[in-house]
C-alpha cells in the first residue's frame, strides 16, 4: 500500500521584548538562574498580570506577515496543567478567541512552490526550564523564562514530507527575523517546533492517528525525527499494530523517538477565561497602524531581487535568510558593485569569513563600501579573482583599503602578452599530455595548463589572456 504523510507544526517563538509579557521582569538569556523573577511571574497569591503592549504589537506583526486576520475582539485563557516548571499551575494563553487566524505562507522555489495554511497565531506566556544536570539524577528549576512572551504559530495539516516541513520552518524563521521580533535561536530555545505527524493510505481523506514530537532543537533534527517517525508508523500499521495518540521525545543520539506521555486534548487542560485580564478590543486603526509598520518581507524582497536585479532564485534566497546579509548586499550594490558580482562575493567570501569568525556579517572589518571597491578592482582587470580573494582575506584581518593592499602585496594583474608568453610556454612543456589533449579538442585539459601559469605568476596572470595565449601557442582556436 502507498502511504501519505500528514504533517502540521506548532511553533513557539519567544518575542524579543525588553520585559516579560505580564510583569516588568527583564527578558534575557543566560542570566544566573532564578534572578529575573518577581511575584507575578512566580504566581504568588494576590498578584495581578498586566499586558505588555509591545508583546501584543510583535504578535500582531507576525500575524500580519503570515496573512492572518487579526481579531478586533480577543481574550486570554487559563490553560490548566501541573508540571514543575509551571509555578502557577496554569499558563496564560489563548483558546477560543485567539489574536488571529486563517493565514498562509508560501514555501519552496518557483518550480515547486506550495502554500501552507496557518490556522492561528496567538500570544501566551512561556514556562520555566527544567535542568537535568544534577548528581544522582537530580533536576533543578530555573524560573527566569517564566512569563517570557511567546507567540504560538499553528499550521494547517498541509505538509506532506519532512523536506516540505524543513522548507516551511526555514521560511517561517526568515520571516520572523525580518520582522525584528525574535532572534529565532533554536539552541537557546527562542524558536521551538513541535510537529504533529500521521500517515494514511494515499487518496484517503480521513486523517490517521497523530503523534506529536518534542525536544527538537534544530531544523535538521525536525527532518530526521519526521523521517524516523513516518517509517515507524508505517511498519507498525503494516504489521497489524495501531498508532497511539501520544507525545514523543526525539533522541538525536540514538536517532529514535520515545514515548513521553499520552497526547492531551483541549478538554484535558480545562480552559476558562483568564479572570485577571480583561478582553482586548482592538480598533481597526490600531490594527492597520501595525500592518503599515511592517518592513519589506523576505518573500517580497526575494522576488524583487529576481525581477529588478536579475538575480537567480538561489542567490535571492540565500541573501534574504538573514536581514543583516540582505542589508550588507544592498549597501555593497549601492556603493557601485553590480548586483550579480556583489551577490557572488557576499555569498562566497563574506559569508564564509563570518561563519569562520562566528560573527554577523555586520561585525566584519570589511565594510560594504570597501567590498565594492575590491569588486571594482577585479572587474577592471587590475587584479585577478584569485588575487581578489587574497586581498579580501587581508581586508578581513586588518580592515585595510583594497587598493593599498594590492599595491603593498604587488598583486596587480599581468595583462602584458610578452610578460606572460614565456610562462605559457613553460606550462605547456611541463604538461605535454594536457597539451596533446587540448589539440585533440578536449577542452577540460586547458585547466591544467592555465593553472600552471597562474601558479607560476602567483595568481597575477590575467586568466583570459593566459587561456588565449595557450590556445594560440598550441595552434587551436
Amino acid at each position: 500500500m502507498e502511504w501519505e504523510a500528514v504533517i502540521g507544526c506548532e511553533v513557539h517563538c519567544e518575542l524579543s521584548t525588553k520585559t516579560k509579557v505580564f510583569c516588568p521582569c527583564e527578558v534575557r538569556f543566560g542570566a544566573e538562574p532564578n534572578t529575573l523573577v518577581c511575584p507575578v511571574c512566580l504566581g504568588m497569591p494576590g498578584t495581578l498580570p498586566v499586558l505588555n503592549e509591545q508583546a501584543l504589537v510583535y504578535a500582531m506583526r507576525a500575524a500580519h506577515a503570515l496573512h492572518c486576520t487579526v481579531a478586533t475582539h480577543t481574550k486570554f485563557d487559563r490553560k490548566n496543567y501541573f508540571y514543575p516548571d509551571l509555578p502557577k499551575g496554569y499558563q496564560i494563553s489563548q483558546y477560543d478567541l485567539p489574536l488571529s487566524k486563517v493565514g498562509w505562507i508560501d514555501i519552496g522555489p518557483p518550480d515547486r512552490r506550495k502554500r501552507i495554511g496557518i490556522t492561528r497565531v496567538h500570544l501566551e506566556e512561556d514556562t520555566g526550564k527544567l535542568l537535568h544536570e544534577g548528581a544522582d539524577g537530580e533536576s533543578f528549576l530555573d524560573m527566569n523564562r517564566c512569563g517570557t512572551p511567546l507567540i504560538e504559530i499553528v499550521s494547517d495539516p498541509d505538509l506532506r514530507t519532512p523536506d516540505e516541513t524543513f522548507d516551511y520552518l526555514k521560511e517561517l524563521r526568515t520571516t520572523l527575523l525580518a520582522l525584528g521580533i525574535s532572534d529565532c535561536n533554536m539552541e537557546e530555545g527562542s524558536l521551538r517546533c513541535e510537529p504533529n505527524v500521521s500517515i494514511r493510505p494515499k487518496g484517503q481523506a480521513a486523517f490517521g492517528t497523530k503523534t506529536e514530537i518534542k525536544n527538537l532543537n534544530s531544523f535538521k533534527n525536525v527532518r530526521d525525527a519526521l523521517v524516523y517517525e513516518l517509517e515507524r508508523q508505517r511498519k507498525l500499521i503494516e504489521s497489524g499494530g495501531k498508532v497511539v495518540q501520544e507525545t514523543l521525545l526525539w533522541d538525536a543520539a540514538r536517532g529514535v523517538t520515545a514515548t513521553m506521555r499520552s497526547k492531551e486534548s483541549a478538554h484535558d487542560y480545562r480552559y476558562f477565561p483568564e479572570p485577571d485580564l480583561p478582553p482586548l478590543n482592538l480598533s481597526q486603526q490600531f490594527i492597520h497602524d501595525v500592518l503599515w509598520s511592517l518592513p519589506e518581507l523576505p518573500a517580497v524582497k526575494r522576488e524583487r531581487y529576481q525581477r529588478e536585479l536579475g538575480l537567480p532564485y538561489y542567490d535571492s534566497d540565500v541573501l534574504v535568510q538573514e536581514p543583516e546579509v540582505a542589508r550588507y548586499f544592498e549597501e555593497t550594490m549601492n556603493a557601485g558593485a553590480p548586483a550579480k558580482e556583489a551577490s557572488n562575493w557576499v555569498m562566497g567570501e563574506v559569508l564564509r569569513e563570518a561563519k569562520d569568525r562566528k560573527v554577523e556579517v555586520g561585525a566584519l572589518p570589511v565594510t560594504p563600501a570597501r567590498l565594492a571597491a575590491l569588486i571594482a578592482l577585479v572587474l577592471g582587470g587590475t587584479i585577478s579573482v584569485q588575487a581578489g580573494r587574497e586581498v579580501f582575506r587581508e581586508m578581513a584581518a586588518t580592515g585595510g583599503d583594497p587598493a593599498t593592499i594590492v599595491e603593498k602585496k604587488g598583486l596587480v594583474q599581468i595583462s602584458d602578452e610578452s610578460a606572460l608568453q614565456s610562462a605559457v610556454e613553460r606550462a605547456i612543456a611541463a604538461h605535454p599530455q594536457a597539451a596533446a589533449d587540448v589539440r585533440a579538442g578536449k577542452e577540460k585539459a586547458m585547466g591544467a595548463i592555465v593553472g600552471a601559469v597562474m601558479k607560476e605568476t602567483k595568481g597575477r596572470a590575467n586568466p583570459k589572456l593566459a587561456s588565449d595565449l595557450v590556445r594560440r601557442t598550441l595552434g587551436v582556436s
